[in-house]
């Protein structure tokens, strides 16, 4: 057989992921606040686009794209095949269209702009270390001391406990051990309580002595009943200490109430505030579902340059290009969010249509619900299902959601019926609330119950949404 070199034209199809395509899916998935950043950093580099002032109520724009636009890339890759793939060559461009009134190619939004309360908040925080130091400053312990204790405030990891022995500091800085351990008292009797300890029996001691507590009980078992305190052994611990049971049950509630990473207590993370993307209100029998843009700039073309593309302008062919360049930047832009905008809420009111009882009747009535099934329902794929409830929150009668909370996996029941893990999470916490603390619910007996209730579960699944739940066992929920 003859084996020869040649050339063959041959067509296939495959996704590409231009440029445009790339910023569309972007600007999808972002969050309102990452968007509104977005948008004026796309105002500085393109002088075609402006924010609109005056939000009178205006038209809906002309629909350039459909609504499955963010739908599977493939399909949208092929709808958009020509404006995004083609080579855009300057072309006579009726100006008048884009610009009537200033406005029409805006993005609309037809609710009023109020001006929001901003809640001053901190730069920054003192770390653990300056929050230490300072406090330290302050003692008057001189040269020598303050330089021992800067060491040994250096060596105090980010949950406060010192990580070297004093041994070590000492041998470090060619220092007495007393003086190490001198300084090292005056750091455990600063703020936050607990802090400078070598380990937890330690910390708290030191938190029950900055209380008042020490020589008493909850001290006496801290001090010399720890393992018992560790392995909840309250018979042992009252036998040996020959008091009643119950003050030993009062005393460990007290103990409960101890931190054992001090370090939080300064160097924890900042708090996080959510912004709602999304509002779901009832009105009537019915849930409203809008968006939460109000803050997000509200663009349109700029007028400033409509003599360069005007009939009988000088045709200057880098200025043209520039400016049509931009143009069709901007116009793209503007399209692109607009269909943000009805894609966010198409899903939302999907959401809250297969979510009805929950928004009726609260978490027990949670159905268990998938990307898939919000895709095939509103004709989109999954992907732009997922790109929409990622870091987004809406907000609703019931309190602040994150979009992923509506969706979870499912549990089979005696009836038939599917019920959602967080459902069953609920249940499982309505009831051990609801148990007798001197008799607390096995994981097993948890099990029976949910069974008889008609709910097909297993006992290590019981185990499982117990511990996300934060609920330690039975043995250590028991009181007497």
């Amino acid at each position: 057989m003859e084996m020869r070199q040649g050339l063959r034209l041959t067509q296939t199809q495959r996704l590409v992921m231009t440029p445009k395509l790339q910023q569309a899916l972007k600007l999808l998935q972002a969050p309102t606040l990452e968007l509104q950043q977005m948008l004026k950093a796309e105002m500085v580099s393109n002088p075609l686009l402006e924010e609109v002032d005056d939000l009178t109520e205006e038209p809906e724009p002309e629909k350039a794209t459909s609504d499955d636009d963010f739908g599977e890339e493939g399909r949208m890759e092929r709808e958009e095949a020509e404006p995004l793939d083609a080579p855009e060559a300057p072309e006579e461009v009726d100006w008048t269209e884009f610009m009537q009134q200033g406005s029409d190619s805006s993005t609309t939004r037809s609710e009023e702009r109020h001006e929001e309360f901003v809640e001053r908040v901190p730069v920054s925080r003192p770390s653990l270390d300056e929050h230490l130091a300072e406090q330290l400053r302050y003692k008057g312990m001189g040269d020598e001391a303050e330089a021992i204790g800067d060491y040994l405030i250096g060596s105090i990891d980010e949950r406060g406990y010192l990580t070297m022995t004093v041994e070590e500091v000492a041998a470090e800085l060619d220092k007495p051990v007393a003086m190490v351990e001198s300084v090292l008292k005056a750091i455990q009797a600063l703020d936050p309580p607990g802090i400078g300890a070598r380990d937890l029996r330690e910390c708290l001691l030191l938190q029950l002595r900055a209380r008042g507590h020490e020589g008493e009980l909850p001290w006496r078992i801290v001090d010399k009943h720890f393992d018992d305190l560790v392995r909840r052994r309250q018979i042992d611990i009252a036998r040996a200490l020959k008091v009643p049971v119950e003050e030993v049950q009062t005393a460990l509630d007290l103990i409960g109430t101890l931190s054992p990473v001090p370090g939080n207590q300064v160097s924890g993370a900042d708090a996080q505030y959510v912004y709602p993307d999304l509002i779901v209100e009832r009105v009537g029998e019915d849930y409203v579902v809008t968006l939460n843009d109000r803050n997000v700039p509200r663009l349109r073309i700029s007028s400033a340059y409509e003599h360069v593309l005007k009939d009988g302008a000088p045709k200057n062919g880098e200025t043209r290009d520039y400016v049509v360049s931009k143009l069709n930047s901007a116009r793209w832009l503007i399209q692109t969010i607009e269909q943000r905008r009805k894609t966010m809420v198409k899903v939302m009111r999907a959401i809250v249509e297969e979510q009805r009882e929950f928004f009726d009747s609260g978490i027990l009535h949670l159905k268990p619900l998938t990307l898939q099934d919000i895709a095939s329902k509103i004709g989109m794929h999954e992907s732009t299902v997922s790109r929409v409830t990622s870091g987004k929150y809406v907000q609703t009668p019931r309190g602040v959601f994150e979009l992923k909370y509506f969706f979870s996996s499912g549990l089979n029941t005696q009836g038939g019926d599917d019920i959602s893990a967080k459902s069953a999470k609920a249940i499982i916490a309505k009831l051990i609330e609801g148990e007798d603390k001197h008799d607390p619910l096995s994981d097993q007996k948890l099990m029976e119950m949910l069974q008889s209730q008609g709910l097909d579960i297993a006992r290590r699944t019981v185990a499982k949404y117990r511990e996300q739940l934060n609920v330690p066992n039975a043995r250590f929920r028991k009181r007497h």
